[in-house]
């Protein structure tokens, strides 16, 4: 009987040191944690809890969960040495890029246009109303200012045209500003090229007029002419480029 429960002490002994060097049944375990060893886990971004857990459920092999979450705070390092770091996603999707605007030399260009046809519409329908000599145009031959400002095509529908010219030049002052060429609202940029295409319209008829019924032409209503001809070039090109709305999406 003596040796039998020496025998028993020295098998309760085994057991002990074995559940104490965690090779007993309690640190065997494919999912459990030894008692001896605490658990070191932290928390898992979102995506890799799925891949830890696919690992045989947990982590085993000495107890001790060994899952650890790895990132980065505001995109530096963690503080105070904590192994712990901070995850921020950025996102993936690139807005969409906004519309491309009219550059500013071409709102500026069609601007100082305006307000060059404005003056010498002014000084035209001055000059038409006081009967005055235009300055420095000559009046023989071909360049006759006189000859063109005092014959019937200077009148369409009653209205001189030096006068529909002050307000067609007034209008394009106010279209080609850079206010107008920055407005959000389409109408703006339909009017604009809408009267461009209407004034090269009237251009053509009164060169018509001017090289095939009088004859002569008129030096200040060719510089007008061809100030319209590059404003309708220039809102063409602008319209074609950046569309009828180049304001929106800015």
């Amino acid at each position: 009987m003596t040796a039998s429960k020496s025998s028993r002490a020295r098998a309760a002994r085994a057991q002990a040191n074995a559940a104490r060097n965690g090779s007993g049944p309690a640190g065997r375990g494919n999912g459990t944690a030894s008692a001896a060893e605490p658990s070191t886990a932290v928390a898992v971004k979102p995506g890799a809890a799925g891949k830890a857990g696919g690992r045989n459920g947990s982590a085993g092999g000495n107890g001790a969960s060994q899952t650890r979450a790895i990132s980065t705070r505001n995109g530096g390092p963690p503080r105070g040495g904590s192994r712990a770091q901070v995850i921020r996603e950025e996102p993936t999707d690139a807005a969409p890029a906004a519309r491309t605007a009219v550059p500013r030399w071409l709102q500026l260009t069609t601007f100082l246009l305006a307000l060059a046809g404005l003056g010498v519409s002014i000084y035209l329908t001055v000059a038409h109303f006081t009967e005055k000599a235009l300055f420095a145009c000559s009046e023989n031959g071909l360049v006759n200012c006189t000859k063109v400002t005092t014959s019937p095509q200077s009148y369409v529908f009653g209205i001189p045209v030096a006068v529909l010219g002050l307000a067609f030049f007034v209008a394009a002052v106010a279209l080609m500003s850079p206010w107008a060429w920055r407005s959000p609202r389409r109408e703006v940029h339909l009017i604009r090229l809408a009267s461009m295409v209407v004034g090269i319209g009237f251009v053509l008829y009164l060169l018509y007029a001017e090289l095939f019924i009088i004859g002569s032409i008129c030096l200040y209503c060719t510089s007008v002419h061809a100030i319209t001809f590059l404003l309708f070039a220039l809102t063409a090109f602008a319209a074609g480029m950046y569309g009828l709305n180049p304001a929106r999406g800015r």
